[in-house]
């Protein structure tokens, strides 16, 4: 109801006026007066806004301003991860393996090259991918990274690295990827492997997987080249049954032997080289010694590494191929003798091991071990658990490689060539190389990982960092041919030099690339082999030295390898013609056939003995008077004239590559396959 009130102003003085109103709900909500209604609570508010200060309100504009900048980088951050989980999906449905005309032999496991940064010149392919850093491993302080005292140096050799690995691919560019991948932890994995390692479990012996019955469905003719190998290997073992017969290494020359661990070391070695060479009745002969004269109860030092994967490497292969189990039974009394390295403080293991009084100790001068040699000895002792069930020999070397894996001191994923057997951590930090002391700690990454079935992933992650890390840190171009090789690095100081040991690089990238990996492994495996093969082609005698030094700049009458006097031996090393093997198992380029042919032309040559035997020589540079040292190495026929045979073998079956992984002694053991 309404009242109205009003009063009259007396004429003075002036007064106002006032009017009362008084309004009932009912009546109030009738008249259109508050309601709770959208349009009611907007005029509420802005006289609200209204009856702030400027300065309260551009400091709210200020705070609105800020939350939209922020919501706007957030999108963008996580946008792309949303984008590529909403479209795996439907790259899941184009490259599923069910679809016919989709299904791969050997999917790919990892992506591509990616396009390269723009500052990386002119080369995009090869430039290092950058792998994502697993936020739960523990890595080292940032400190522990060493500081180059020569920067500049430095900085040109990575610009220059950048440039070479980008431009050996340029043909490959847009090569796209096969299956769809997952990134786990740095590596992209297969979407249907387990991320678990396998089982250290063993539950029974596995049989032996025979050459004979399983690869070999029709027997391939030896060809005229394979011939040769076969009477190069009879020519070498008749200096060895004539003159170190059950010795270690033949001295052909002086027609004597030379003991390193007097445990018949060449005859092991060759066990199988034999087996596939079909060389039969030098076979049986070499098996009636191993089962009456080979004995391991002896008061003597071994090596760890050495006796791995000669001996025990060499009775295993042996024992798949023949299957005949007295070389597994003494393949499994040199392994329980060679356990005690094991007991260190770190679990790293000793690098000798007195393989009669069950004790082991590091070298008399240091407590230090080789990292390639406390990481290569997996594969053997992984397969000796798998055959006889017992999982300590597993355990013990798992350990090992799991230690390595956390360890800082690396640099992008190359290694230190010490480790610590009592603290277990590197030593000598700074200085990284793919030569000796390190070489097959990067080989045995990725055979542990094909051995295994791919399942290991962190074996895999591991690899593929060191990969990324060879091509920022120690790739360069020679002049005046432009061949890509593989240098070291100390301290930051980049060095020209490469081992004849680094050539086993190439076969091992192209066995990635085989499995699956990234193409542009296989283009750089193309280019290092081109670069291995001139270390022998531009050499006097054609064949190799141990070390050469590359020319950085172009100097008239200068060659692209320089060698210097105390580098110019040969050891009659198997490695370039491993590489070899591969590239042309895997490509079918029958220039990879020709340039081991040269080398096989060459060592008879120059390295053959008339009365029997191979020799070692010092001086590749001399034709006339190549200086021979008068020692033939076991693994001249554990290896090399191995894989001389299979180079011109035109039998893929032959050690097939999809069922057989070798050790870095050329002993093949068979790739686990899920029961």
């Amino acid at each position: 109801m309404y009242s109205v009130a009003a009063a009259a102003a007396a004429a003075s003085p002036p007064r106002r006026d006032f009017i009362s109103i008084t309004l009932s709900p009912e009546e109030a909500v009738g008249a259109g007066g508050y309601n709770n209604s959208k349009a009611w609570r907007r005029r509420s508010c802005w006289r609200k806004w209204k009856q702030l200060s400027r300065l309260q309100r551009s400091v709210i504009l200020f705070l609105f301003a800020a939350l939209a900048v922020c919501g706007v980088i957030s999108y963008t951050s996580v946008g792309e991860p949303w984008k590529r989980l909403t479209n795996k999906s439907l790259d899941d449905q184009r490259m599923d393996p069910e679809i016919p005309g989709l299904k791969l032999a050997n999917p790919a496991v990892l992506p591509a090259p990616q396009k390269a940064d723009s500052n990386l010149g002119d080369y995009p392919e090869f430039s290092p991918q950058k792998l994502p850093k697993p936020p739960h491993v523990r890595r080292g302080p940032s400190n522990l990274q060493i500081k180059p005292p020569w920067k500049d140096v430095r900085l040109k050799s990575q610009h220059h690295s950048s440039r070479i690995v980008e431009e050996l691919v340029q043909a490959d560019k847009e090569e796209k990827m096969e299956k769809s991948v997952i990134s786990w932890r740095g590596a992209v994995i297969e979407p249907d492997q387990s991320t678990e390692p396998p089982s250290s479990k063993i539950r029974e012996p596995e049989k032996p997987s025979s050459v004979e019955g399983e690869d070999q469905k029709e027997p391939v003719p030896i060809n005229e080249r394979q011939m040769a190998v076969i009477e190069a290997f009879r020519h070498a073992w008749k200096g060895y049954k004539d003159f170190a017969w059950g010795h270690d290494e033949l001295k052909p020359l002086s027609k004597s032997y030379s003991e390193w661990f007097g445990l018949g070391l060449t005859l092991i070695d060759a066990l199988d080289t034999m087996w596939i060479l079909g060389l039969k009745e030098e076979f049986d002969e070499a098996r009636k010694w191993v089962a009456n004269n080979l004995v391991f109860d002896k008061n003597v030092d071994v090596n760890l590494f050495e006796s791995t994967i000669r001996i025990l490497g060499g009775l295993l292969s042996t024992y798949h191929l023949s299957g005949d189990s007295l070389f597994l039974e003494k393949a499994k009394d040199i392994g329980n003798r060679l356990m005690p390295a094991f007991k260190t403080p770190s679990k790293v293991p000793y690098s000798d091991v007195n393989i009669g009084r069950g004790t082991a100790h590091p070298p008399r001068w240091t407590s230090d071990s080789t990292v390639a040699e406390v990481t290569s000895i997996q594969l053997e002792f992984r397969e000796l658990s798998r055959l006889t069930g017992e999982e300590k020999f597993q355990k013990a070397v798992d350990e090992v490689m799991k230690h390595v894996h956390t360890l800082s001191g690396k640099n992008d994923g190359l290694v230190p060539m010490f480790i610590n057997t009592n603290s277990g951590q590197f030593t000598h930090l700074g200085v990284y190389t793919l030569g000796a002391r390190a070489d097959s700690y990067y080989e045995y990454l990725l055979k542990q990982w094909i051995q295994g079935g791919k399942k290991e992933n962190e074996l895999l992650e591991d690899y593929m960092r060191a990969i990324e890390g060879v091509k920022k840190h120690l790739l360069q171009r020679s002049q005046p041919k432009k061949l890509t090789f593989v240098g070291e690095l100390a301290h930051g100081h980049f060095s020209a030099k490469m081992d004849h040991l680094v050539c086993f690089l190439p076969g091992t990238l192209a066995l990635g690339a085989h499995n699956g990996l990234t193409a542009d492994h296989m283009k750089l495996a193309e280019a290092l082999i081109e670069t291995c093969y001139q270390m022998y082609a531009q050499v006097e005698t054609g064949l190799s030295p141990e070390i050469v030094h590359f020319n950085l700049h172009a100097q008239k009458g200068h060659k692209d390898v320089e060698i210097k006097p105390a580098d110019r031996h040969n050891l009659l090393r198997p490695e370039t013609v491993e590489s070899l093997f591969y590239m042309y198992r895997f490509t079918g380029d029958k220039k990879y056939q020709d340039w081991g042919w040269e080398i096989l032309q060459n060592f008879n040559k120059y390295t053959r003995v008339p009365t029997g035997g191979y020799t070692s020589i010092n001086n590749v540079q001399n034709p006339t008077n190549p200086e021979p040292r008068d020692k033939m190495e076991s693994f001249f026929l554990g290896e090399t004239l191995k894989y001389m045979f299979l180079l011109f073998s035109d039998d893929v079956d032959l050690i097939n590559l999809d069922k057989y992984v070798f050790n870095t002694e050329a002993h093949p053991l068979p790739i686990w396959v899920p029961a």
